[in-house]
């Protein structure tokens, strides 16, 4: 697309008369359209022919003094305008803590005094949320402007130097501002540039705001939380998990690469939901709102044969990586952390992780295996409340971790260097987000003897910390950095999953065309494969991503390609069903990768979202969900899949379609399979107790009189079919001569049938009012009795039929016997006394 419609695409319409008129500059240029880039040299200066020292006057006149001044001046205007807003939101939330009752919740905006009432209270909080939204969406509108506009100048800057002015002439070119050469050609774009550098324009830093809107964010989400709950709990307190010890928390992670036109959305986005936490290196003192987000280094190891590298890539079994991580410049004396992450072949066990505190002097005669920590394993000895098993915790893994750098040979090899913004609830760790942007990766290893790119009798690179380097690294070679260029979201939710209103925004984040899917991806893993590709034997499937593609996506599009997923996904449960806790929390934009067992997706439930449930044809049934990486650290990965628990639970689900009709107690409905599951001990959150007596069953069992009379209802039917097969062999019976075997036996057979209906109704009625006094789950019809006597009734018919139609035929036969044998033979009262007085008798 040109940059004109680009433009004319990405202008705020309150905002149209602010932009840049590109229009304008164009034809200034005398250009009608984008095309120039198709156009030749020549006609090119064929097309500016004539082109005078006035035109170029007023050509840079427009460009630099209306055109920037204007947009500048807009800029300015609007950032005031949003500190402003700002402003009297807080002092409109500072009255109503002020007016807070003395005993009622406290806030750290100022301090409780007056009253308010609640309606009033709940009113203002709505309003200031409101106004928040209408301030957080106009700052990304203002990043949009000042980028789109910024863009505009630099492409007609380029416009204007890539022709050729002053006739037509084009043999030499200007190398600044002003007449170049004998060929009268200039350069503005130098000009430009030293004017867009001492403006503010597309230099504002936004983060500042964003840490007063996220406080304000979560003082209101507070309040409104509590007041909806009548005066309950407080978010931060009221959280199911309860707070845990770190090592007894798993997490999904959720990997994700964000384009630089949309990180600042992205912020707003989530800071909508969650507060900004501001790093403060010494807790001792308060914390600035102001201060920026921190500067994180990590510098990873490896041997000279990358064999850390290659483990982790090749996700071998008890894959581990080792890194030093400090926060901020090395000449501030911060802590510096070691950390050896180790993948376990286990998924439930997911990564471990183990970290040692040092000092800067102390790290290179850690890694030589000169210091063991002597100093700070004596004096965690002396300390009164000694813990010896504690100490010779830590004894032992300060000894690991030199043995592990010892036996690898391992040595500094890579820094990735970024700028983290971290957003979480206090107290509440379900959902932790953090966004690292202005990532560089830096070669920090000894490699090539004849050109270090570090000392080999340092750690790290004294040329970076010395000189207090910062992003983007100018100074660097090229071939010692790479910038990787998008930003890293990463979305860690708690393994016990979300609900309502939190799982929909993860959802809708994670599913939204702000961001593209970046699974298993590795700071690490990244930085070797591209800065040692000589070294490297293999490499990542993320590469070819990054040199092919525009993860920027179409928001319609985007929205397509979801709808086609969830369809996907409802589709694949018709025939699977909900076999598994949790395994419809999420699903969706991280559908391509399946690991945990429990399968957290990006979609939210099919219930929510109201679509058919399509039965699925051809191979798509077959697929299975979205993967996922369990961890609670970056870099860790998970691998293998579901797809063969997937299939065995397809191939059971076929095979009990059957069974379910035929016996009672075998239910396939989600209650009748919850009451089969074996009874797992459920993990309490803290503070919270089993009761002994569940409230179903702590009073007299309460059912409504229509069950019972349904029951009851049933039972008769039963014994009014008893009755009727009863009377019909009865009445058969009778009816049946002395010598009428047959009817007398298919009457004894009426009446076998007879007995087990009035038996199986007695039956059945007992066994559904034992169910309905137990609350079961089992499911109450059973077709076993009715297929029986269905059975039963229609042998006996069909062998009445057989005998009656058989002694028909033998009646027939006698009929027509010879007159001459047939008379006397019936007339011969002598010889057929008994027979006659048979006759006689019927």
């Amino acid at each position: 697309m040109r940059f004109g419609k680009t433009l004319q695409a990405s202008i705020h319409p309150p905002w149209r008369d602010h932009y840049i008129d590109y229009a304008k500059i164009k034809k200034l240029l005398r250009e009608g359209d984008d095309s120039d880039s198709e156009l030749t040299p020549v006609r090119r200066a064929n097309q500016m022919e004539g082109w005078t020292e006035n035109d170029e006057s007023e050509f840079v006149h427009e460009l630099v003094n209306v055109q920037l001044e204007k947009v500048n001046n807009f800029q300015r205007e609007m950032n005031e305008q949003l500190k402003s807003r700002t402003a009297k939101c807080e002092a409109r939330l500072e009255e109503l803590v002020s007016a807070t009752p003395a005993g009622g919740p406290r806030s750290s905006l100022s301090p409780a005094g007056g009253q308010v009432g609640d309606e009033e209270r709940q009113k203002t909080l709505t309003q200031v949320l409101e106004d928040l939204d209408g301030i957080t969406s106009d700052i990304n509108e203002l990043e949009k402007f000042s980028r789109v506009n910024f863009t505009g100048f630099l492409k007609a800057a380029k416009k204007h130097d890539r022709r050729s002015r002053g006739g037509s002439s084009a043999k030499g070119k200007g190398k600044g501002k002003g007449r170049g050469d004998a060929s009268g050609e200039y350069k503005v774009r130098p000009l430009l540039q030293v004017r867009l550098s001492a403006l503010e324009f597309n230099r504002e830093d936004y983060s500042p705001l964003l840490y007063r809107l996220s406080a304000m964010y979560a003082f209101v989400r507070e309040n409104i939380d509590r007041d909806a709950n009548d005066h309950g709990q407080t978010r931060t307190s009221s959280v199911a998990s309860g707070p845990q010890p770190h090592g007894s928390r798993k997490y999904i992670s959720h990997k994700f690469w964000v384009h630089p036109d949309n990180i600042l959305e992205v912020k707003t986005f989530v800071l909508r939901r969650l507060p900004v936490l501001i790093y403060n290196p010494q807790p001792s003192k308060e914390v600035q709102a102001s201060r920026r987000d921190p500067t994180i280094n990590s510098l990873y190891f490896d041997n000279t044969q990358f064999s850390l590298y290659h483990d982790k890539l090749s996700k071998a079994p008890e894959a581990a990586s080792l890194r030093l991580r400090w926060y901020g410049r090395l000449s501030d004396k911060p802590d510096i952390l070691l950390e050896r992450k180790t993948m376990r072949d286990s998924d439930s066990e997911g990564a471990v992780e183990e970290r040692i505190t040092l000092k800067e002097k102390y790290v290179m005669d850690f890694i030589n295996g000169n210091y063991s920590m002597e100093k700070t394993i004596q004096k965690m000895k002396d300390r009164p409340n000694n813990n010896g098993e504690d100490v010779n915790k830590y004894e032992a893994l300060v000894q690991s971790l030199q043995d592990f750098i010892q036996e690898k040979k391992l040595e500094p090899m890579l820094r990735a260097v970024y700028t983290r913004t971290a957003f979480q609830i206090p107290g509440d760790g379900r959902v932790r987000v953090s966004l690292d942007t202005d990532l560089a990766l830096i070669r920090d290893d000894c490699l090539d003897e004849d050109r270090p790119c570090r000392d080999p009798e340092e750690w790290h690179r004294k040329d970076i910390d010395d000189a207090e380097m910062e992003h983007p690294f100018s100074a660097l070679r090229k071939g010692e950095i790479s910038r990787f260029p998008y930003a890293l979201l990463e979305i860690k939710v708690l393994e016990s999953g979300l609900h309502g209103r939190s799982k929909e925004w993860v959802n809708d984040l994670m599913n939204s065309h702000l961001v593209k899917e970046a699974p298993r991806f590795s700071k690490f893993v990244h930085g070797i494969s591209v800065l040692f590709d000589d070294h490297v034997s293999s490499f990542p499937f993320w590469l070819s991503e990054l040199d092919t593609k525009d993860i920027r996506q179409d928001p319609k599009q985007a929205w397509e390609v979801e709808q086609q997923k969830v369809k996907k996904q409802i589709e694949d449960e018709t025939i699977v069903g909900s076999f598994r806790p949790g395994s419809r929390d999420f699903g969706g934009r991280s559908a391509p990768f399946v690991n945990t067992p429990n399968r957290y997706g990006v979609t939210p439930p099919i219930a929510e979202r109201g679509l058919p449930q399509i039965a699925p044809q051809g191979e798509d049934a077959k697929k299975s969900g979205p993967d996922e990486q369990s961890s609670d650290d970056n870099d860790s990965e998970e691998d293998d899949s579901d797809a063969e628990d997937l299939a065995e639970v397809s191939q059971s689900a076929a095979t009990v379609s059957g069974l379910r009709n035929l016996f009672p107690t075998f239910s396939t409905s989600r209650y009748g399979r919850a009451h089969r599951k074996p009874n797992v001990p459920v993990k309490l959150p803290p503070g919270v107790q089993k009761p002994g007596i569940l409230i179903m069953h702590s009073g007299p069992v309460q059912v409504e009189a229509k069950v019972w009379l349904a029951n009851q209802r049933t039972f008769l039917k039963w014994q009014h079919i008893s009755v009727l097969l009863a009377s019909l062999s009865l009445g058969l019976y009778n009816a049946a001569g002395k010598h009428n075997y047959i009817a007398q036996w298919l009457a004894v057979v009426y009446t076998a049938i007879a007995v087990f209906a009035a038996v199986w109704g007695y039956t059945m009625y007992m066994w559904r009012s034992r169910l309905i006094r137990e609350r079961s789950g089992k499911d109450f019809d059973n077709v076993l009795g009715p297929v029986v006597i269905c059975l039963a009734l229609a042998v006996a018919l069909a062998l009445n039929f057989t005998f009656q139609y058989r002694n028909m035929k033998e009646k027939k036969r006698h009929v027509h016997l010879p007159l001459t044998t047939a008379i006397p033979e019936i007339f011969n009262i002598s010889a057929n006394k008994e027979l006659v007085a048979g006759l006689i008798q019927q």
